[in-house]
């Protein structure tokens, strides 16, 4: 098991990543530097995990490094190997993750373990369904499939999940020229496992307020995100607001759900520190 202070730096670390992949939108396909390196701070406002009326604020630093290679791309999309890039259809390796959660600092989960940070990986399928001629417009339907593990001594599958979203990507939007804007829907699904991981209440944990709970697989909720992002020379700036609602989950009535409903928010800011001299073609 990790320690509570490597908990804590993982959860540091998650959220500074999980900034630069919320505050993430589109753009048309531009000559940009092979590699840039900076580095900036972020304001972040999320639940102890989702479900939870419990929230967390952080202000930490924000890591700003993008790589843009014919395979391997680190970038606002987040870190994915391309296994197929075509007009239409793009086939990628992705990899997310999640936050750890004391269960000392979450009411309902008093005297159950920890949640444990975790990483999730899997292919991610885009299928680009329509875009204006000048490409500042344009309407993905992504379809990321990942497995999670725990981040500890001993790691742990967490499960699979599944998340289709329709994102629209609109740069230039009327009276914010300069500025890209994104937005996303779409439904979460999980297995067993995964919804077990948050939601069960083992017989052990179980008190007269928190009674057992066994979750089942399939559907998880809907979120919808919106974000803005402008690049400055020197640096950039964005920010994202995230609407989740539980209703309708397949774990809904676990106890250790107390809120089916909830926003999530950030903004950031980043400096631009070095950049490769080598310029390729990239859309982002």
């Amino acid at each position: 098991m990790m320690s509570e202070i490597a908990s804590r730096r993982a959860g540091r670390l998650f959220a500074a990543g999980l900034g630069m992949l919320a505050l993430s939108a589109g753009a048309r396909a531009e000559e940009l530097p092979l590699w840039e390196l900076g580095a900036g701070v972020s304001v972040l406002h999320f639940p102890a995990y989702r479900g939870s009326e419990e929230s967390r604020r952080w202000v930490l630093p924000l890591p700003y490094v993008v790589y843009r290679g014919e395979f391997l791309k680190a970038d606002r999309r987040g870190i994915r190997g391309m296994f197929l890039d075509t007009e239409r259809v793009e086939l990628s390796l992705s990899v997310a993750a999640s936050p750890p959660a004391s269960s000392k600092d979450v009411e309902v989960r008093d005297g159950m373990p920890d949640l444990d940070p975790t990483v999730e990986i899997g292919p991610a399928l885009d299928l680009h369904l329509w875009r204006t001629p000048d490409e500042s417009r344009r309407l993905t339907l992504r379809l990321p499939l990942r497995h999670g593990i725990t981040v500890e001594s001993d790691p742990e599958s967490t499960g699979w999940q599944f998340t289709p979203m329709l994102n629209l990507d609109w740069s230039d939007p009327p009276g914010l020229p300069g500025w890209r804007l994104g937005l996303l829907a779409g439904p979460i699904y999980g297995d067993r496992r995964q919804h077990g991981y948050f939601y069960d209440v083992d017989p052990q944990f179980a008190t007269p307020t928190r009674p057992v709970f066994d979750a089942r697989g399939g559907y998880a909720g809907t979120q919808f995100l919106a974000s803005l992002t402008r690049r400055f020379p020197g640096y950039w700036v964005g920010g994202f607001v995230r609407y989740d609602t539980l209703a309708g989950a397949v774990f809904e009535d676990s106890p250790l759900v107390t809120s089916r409903n909830y926003f999530a928010a950030g903004v950031a800011v980043t400096w631009i520190f070095g950049e490769s001299s080598v310029r390729v073609q990239a859309d982002e």
